[in-house]
């Protein structure tokens, strides 16, 4: 199967970080050595993804400055005005993506264990689902501060947990992009589709074979470079 084209998100201020993005963007923020937004793409490039879009907001010519003269060009989707947030920003991208599904995958966060867009692909099926969210116990997600986002029933299918200790959504997910034109707003999450799909038995979940951490914050850098470094 030929790999679903990919969306990185990389247009947030990253003000959790504090000092660490006074002069850069959050996926230039580096752990273990190495940008957070170069992870990003080792995995896309292990999965075998060959059309990978960026959207780009604050700073974000330092990303296009330091992804220039890489043989697998990215493209990039400029939000220049104001942030399109997840939704927003997916579907001002989408005709850049050049078709439905996607895969999408934050920049803020460093993986272990199995790849997480081959996850997906594997887990797919088009004839049940529109949108499939890679998820970890609250317990396993490092870095991450709460209660889980979704229940998953026995079929795989999403509700919201509503404060239950159910399952983090890890920033990895492929979704058609389709449902998105129906939304007035500029700018909107994601989340709103979600709902939608939840109300209509369509938004799965599958859970990540290894280990992940968010990376939103500067304490969570170190916490991040143990999960690598085992």
């Amino acid at each position: 199967m030929r790999p679903f084209p990919l969306m990185l998100f990389a247009a947030g201020f990253g003000t959790r970080m504090g000092a660490l993005t006074a002069d850069r963007p959050k996926p230039l923020v580096p752990v273990a050595g190495r940008p957070l937004l170069d992870h990003a793409l080792d995995i896309a490039a292990e999965a075998g993804v060959d059309r990978v879009v960026a959207n780009l907001h604050y700073r974000g010519q330092q990303i296009v400055d330091h992804l220039a003269g890489r043989p697998d060009p990215i493209t990039f989707s400029w939000e220049r005005e104001i942030i399109l947030e997840t939704g927003g920003g997916l579907r001002q991208a989408a005709p850049l993506l050049g078709g439905s599904p996607v895969l999408t995958l934050n920049t803020d966060a460093v993986w272990t264990g199995a790849n997480p867009l081959t996850e997906l692909m594997a887990a797919w099926d088009g004839e049940r689902m529109d949108a499939l969210l890679l998820l970890l116990p609250a317990a396993k997600a490092t870095g991450h501060k709460g209660s889980g986002d979704f229940l998953r029933d026995r079929e795989g299918r999403l509700t919201r947990a509503a404060g239950a200790p159910g399952e983090v959504y890890l920033g990895a997910q492929i979704l058609r992009t389709e449902g998105l034109a129906d939304f007035p707003e500029s700018a909107f999450s994601v989340n709103r589709l979600w709902d939608r799909l939840i109300a209509g038995g369509r938004l799965f979940g599958t859970l990540h074979a290894g280990g992940w951490c968010d990376v939103g914050q500067p304490e969570s850098i170190p916490l991040a470079e143990a999960l690598l470094h085992g």
